[in-house]
């Protein structure tokens, strides 16, 4: 039978337990019909400071991703969704094909990564230069500098808040991400900005972005949302998310 709410589809979405921002923005990004439905990755030690601090934080979730699989997996869905992105990033091209392959082989769905639906937005706003925004400590910067230089973007600046723990994220505040935003826009030939770390509060903030830098910049969550709609034939346009959900 059809579920009464998600009668279009069934999100299933892995996030870690410290985050708080990723499930509210893709509740606030719903469509009709379409649902998410969260399992949440135990994050015993959240303390990321240094790069060893991030380092340990990954290895947590790799040790619980496939518990987390298995729990969403009793709601029925159909399509998985990665409600956190340092580890789709990890390793580079071959590390975020190596997590897509582990997730599909868990749970037999498609799935979306921030990684990939950060390359597909690039390339639909034929974007070559970008510039990137993230929370990481050094290592988790030049994870993401790597992911897309693979791809062949030319990557002129990427600014790495290094916030202290896993919660930490979701306590910076606009001033802060506006500030990170403008200096970025500033850097040569800047074509477009990414937004990386699904914990930081960036959705309403790119959407306004965009308008006053008079460039693409890309939120993590609003383009994985986007890839997850769009790869499932849900074509429903959102607004105050940025062009990509509003115009694509």
């Amino acid at each position: 039978m059809t579920d009464v709410l998600g009668w279009r589809h069934k999100f299933g979405v892995i996030a870690p337990s410290t985050n708080t921002i990723v499930e509210p923005d893709f509740h606030r990004m719903a469509v009709p019909g379409v649902t998410s439905h969260f399992s949440r990755i135990h994050i015993r030690d959240q303390d990321m400071s240094g790069d060893a601090g991030m380092e340990r934080l990954l290895e947590q979730i790799r040790a619980e991703l496939g518990a987390a699989c298995e729990r969403v997996l009793t709601c029925e869905p159909d399509y998985m969704v990665m409600g956190m992105s340092a580890e789709t990033f990890w390793g580079g091209v071959q590390g975020n094909r190596d997590f897509v392959r582990q997730i599909h082989d868990a749970t037999g769905l498609r799935v979306a990564t921030g990684a990939e639906a950060c390359d597909r937005a690039l390339r639909l706003f034929d974007a070559r230069r970008v510039a990137v925004l993230t929370p990481y400590q050094p290592v988790g910067d030049a994870n993401v500098r790597r992911f897309f230089t693979e791809l062949g973007f030319d990557v002129v600046g990427v600014r790495g808040l290094r916030c202290p723990t896993a919660v930490s994220i979701a306590h910076v505040e606009e001033r802060e991400l506006r500030e990170a935003l403008t200096g970025l826009a500033r850097l040569d030939g800047v074509d477009a900005l990414v937004q990386c770390g699904t914990n930081l509060s960036m959705v309403t903030l790119a959407d306004e972005a965009e308008r006053w830098l008079g460039l693409p910049v890309i939120a993590i969550n609003a383009a994985t949302w986007w890839m997850a709609l769009r790869d499932n034939g849900v074509a429903d346009r959102v607004t105050g998310a940025g062009s990509l959900l509003r115009d694509h």
